[in-house]
């Protein structure tokens, strides 16, 4: 863990009435940024009235070098086609697409592609593949096309890369946290580390002993998160997993969820 100061203003957004802000630094491509969603969601499910959330979306500075600059391509030429073509930063444009949808369909797509890619093993590097992803969760691939190649969003994504240095973040993922008390210092954490850690980093922006709240239903959990393993649940709930299962297929048989059985998992997700 490190101290950094607060940024620049231009990087500052207000805390909507809550203590804490949280700048969540993700790569879409890392795997350690997907082992670290589970712990990320119970943050929000335990102590979420605490901290606002702001993820930025960036990648390994080495995949910056060959970006081609699609935005100025000549789309009339019918030479170029999109489809066609795989990039390693595509993945983290494609999410700032998705995010001129709304915010909860970028949401969606961001989690989509890591199951794509570490659950189904799938090259979401590939601008189709993306656009399969785009569909599946229900965007409009058309505008999620021309938003793509515009410099709206390429302008999107600068800017996250903007903050990225600004906060001297070098590794995937990267928490940081800031109090509504612009005289402290804010609190970097790069990797992923036991729950607890970051609980015990809140207590301490706090200056007290955050609350935990009571977890929503299954059904307003599903509407937030669209897709959860057994284990989430039943972490969730602090219940085992046998009893989670059963909870969920009440969920099954009313025909509100479906069950994705996976290499190594089962996945439960929102119909």
């Amino acid at each position: 863990m490190t101290r950094i100061q607060i940024p620049s203003e231009t990087f500052t957004s207000p805390l909507l009435n809550k203590p804490l802000e949280m700048y969540v630094f993700l790569d879409p491509l890392c795997p350690t940024c997907w082992d670290m969603q589970p712990t990320l969601r119970k943050l929000q499910v335990e102590y979420g009235q605490y901290f606002t959330v702001r993820t930025v979306l960036s990648t390994q500075l080495n995949n910056l070098n060959t970006v081609c600059n699609f935005p100025n391509a000549n789309l009339s030429s019918e030479s170029f086609n999109i489809s066609k073509v795989e990039h390693s930063v595509f993945p983290s444009i494609a999410v700032k697409a998705a995010e001129f949808q709304g915010k909860k369909a970028a949401l969606r797509f961001f989690i989509k592609i890591q199951e794509y890619l570490f659950l189904k093993t799938k090259n979401v590097t590939s601008f189709s593949i993306l656009q399969e992803i785009a569909e599946e969760v229900r965007l409009d691939v058309d505008e999620f096309t021309r938003d793509f190649l515009s410099n709206e969003c390429a302008r999107s994504f600068q800017s996250d890369l903007s903050i990225t240095c600004e906060m001297e973040v070098d590794s995937f993922p990267s928490i940081v946290f800031f109090n509504e008390n612009i005289e402290d210092e804010g609190i970097k954490v790069a990797g992923n580390y036991p729950y607890e850690i970051y609980v015990q980093i809140l207590q301490e922006m706090l200056y007290e002993k955050p609350e935990i709240q009571d977890p929503p239903s299954l059904e307003k959990l599903f509407d937030r998160f669209h897709s959860l393993t057994t284990n989430e649940i039943a972490s969730y709930y602090n219940i085992s997993d046998q009893l989670a299962e059963r909870e969920l297929k009440k969920l099954l048989l009313l025909q509100k969820v479906e069950r994705l059985l996976l290499p190594n998992t089962v996945l439960w997700r929102l119909k």
